[in-house]
């Protein structure tokens, strides 16, 4: 009797919210993949159930890929994000770092203030950026995305790996510089490579946030061949008041698949990396 009430309060504490959980975050995966499977006739038909496909088709996918420059778009959102997050990365690493180990006045305050910049929304942003970009003729090239995407990835980026360094022991770099070893090399030899899950959350962050950023793609890379996923979805799948959903879910589907895969091979690296400098340091 104890044993079948403890099952029954683990059923309905544990696997119970973790089912509702489950079907609240799946639902939208697959009702963008019942759409983008569905003839345009069956969507506003309705005498079939719209969570069940009637007549299976690829046709919105063919015109995804034939009418639309979408393999242009996802080779724009590659290459930015992928320049932006190393870019970003780069910079986070050795602010962090920094901040972290090197002792200088004004420091601690540094690193708060890095990360009240993350926090700052993007719209409050865009239109000094905008002039700046303008300054330097970069409107409608990659450079317009990888030089402003980092102002939202650094400051996350270095607060993260901030307080991932402060998990490494002191003393193994203290070590490594006895033996003759400069700053630099004991970074590059030393703490990345034990940094390396919170390295990986940072780099899964930027490239998150890069890949599906609209805002900046949008003012900066709007016209022309340069589109990214997000705005070209938006501006050549929807015309006027004429929205077209089988495409734009299967834009939306094909464009998720490139982070899903990544978290799903790296979350065990994201979890521990995210969760690493909140118990130490």
């Amino acid at each position: 009797m104890v044993g079948s009430a403890s099952m029954g309060r683990r059923i309905l504490t544990v696997y119970v919210p973790l089912a509702l959980f489950l079907v609240f975050l799946l639902l939208p995966f697959y009702w963008m993949i019942v759409v983008s499977l569905k003839p345009p006739t069956d969507l506003f038909n309705l005498r079939f159930n719209p969570f069940f496909i009637q007549h299976f088709t690829l046709k919105n996918y063919r015109y995804l890929f034939q009418e639309t420059a979408f393999v242009v778009w996802a080779k724009n959102t590659l290459v930015v994000s992928v320049a932006a997050t190393a870019l970003a990365l780069s910079c986070s690493v050795l602010i962090g770092y920094a901040l972290a180990r090197l002792r200088f006045p004004g420091g601690s305050a540094m690193g708060v203030g890095i990360f009240l910049a993350y926090l700052v929304p993007p719209t409050l942003l865009f239109l000094p950026l905008a002039q700046v970009v303008a300054g330097l003729h970069l409107y409608n090239t990659y450079w317009a995305l990888i030089f402003t995407y980092p102002t939202f990835l650094i400051p996350f980026g270095s607060w993260l790996l901030m307080g991932y360094f402060r998990t490494i022991p002191r003393e193994i770099e203290e070590c490594a510089l006895i033996d003759g070893s400069s700053r630099l090399g004991t970074l590059f030899k030393i703490v990345l490579p034990l940094s390396l899950p919170g390295i990986l959350s940072a780099a899964i962050f930027s490239f998150t946030l890069s890949w599906n950023e609209f805002l900046y793609a949008l003012i900066f890379m709007s016209s022309g061949p340069l589109k990214t996923i997000p705005v070209g979805t938006v501006s050549d799948l929807i015309k006027a008041d004429v929205l077209f959903w089988g495409p734009l879910m299967a834009s939306a589907l094909l464009g998720s698949v490139p982070i899903a895969v990544i978290y799903t091979f790296f979350v065990d690296h994201y979890v521990s990396g995210l969760t690493a400098g909140a118990v130490k340091g």
